[in-house]
């Protein structure tokens, strides 16, 4: 995730920093003293995360914050907690109160990477899909995908290659990201590769030993997509 550090406190930028460098997957795109700095950076360069200070001349962090038409997330970090109810109105991600600790600042960009994760597409490029799957991004090949699963706010997905994989996405999502010609919803929990199909018993399908069952409201849509003899 990219970020800037806006701070008029030479120390308190230098702290943020420090910290910003110990975090993997953080990188640090512009230190500024002002919002007004920040601002004109900003309007070139959109960022991931912004840690803010609030109390600044010629322009707070709040005013930096209410200018924006692309916002960032945003972590106030400042010396002042009475702000808090405030910040939170403009759904900020965090609000740290100085002096701060590395693990309250790790708490917070961990809060952050996770509102990015889950804000990544899949995406689809020719005949394989690149998923973000933990803090990287993995190819997965259409042919060798056997099944996806329903987990929550999650799915899994189930590879020929032994391979699994969970991505914070909804079935939906999934399905837009398919060829319906090659996989096919057939349960509110499973995606299937129609290829992969090894057999069909007692309105389940077999595929990799794995017994998926076949949702009413899918079985005829299913059927119709079957050569069946």
């Amino acid at each position: 995730m990219n970020c800037i550090i806006v701070d008029d406190e030479d120390m308190s930028r230098n702290i943020v920093r420090h910290f910003v460098e110990q975090t993997s997957f953080l990188t640090l795109a512009k230190e500024c003293a002002d919002a007004i700095e920040a601002a004109n950076f900003l309007q070139q360069n959109p960022v991931d995360l912004l840690f803010l200070d609030i109390e600044m001349p010629q322009m707070t962090g709040m005013e930096l914050v209410k200018s924006l038409q692309v916002k960032p997330q945003v972590i106030f970090i400042t010396s002042r907690s009475d702000y808090a109810v405030e910040a939170f109105e403009y759904n900020v991600t965090d609000y740290l109160v100085k002096p701060i600790t590395y693990a309250r600042f790790l708490k917070a960009v961990t809060k952050a990477k996770e509102v990015f994760d889950a804000q990544q597409p899949i995406q689809l490029h020719s005949k394989d899909l690149y998923i973000k799957s933990d803090s990287k991004i993995v190819k997965i090949s259409l042919k060798d995908l056997l099944y996806v699963e329903a987990l929550a706010d999650y799915v899994m997905m189930y590879t020929a290659s032994g391979s699994r994989h969970v991505v914070h996405s909804t079935m939906k999502g999934v399905e837009k990201k398919l060829n319906s010609g090659e996989f096919i919803r057939v349960h509110r929990s499973f995606i299937v590769n129609i290829e992969k199909i090894e057999a069909i018993e007692d309105l389940s399908i077999i595929i990799n030993k794995k017994l998926i069952p076949i949702g009413a409201s899918y079985k005829d849509n299913f059927l119709k997509k079957l050569n069946i003899l």
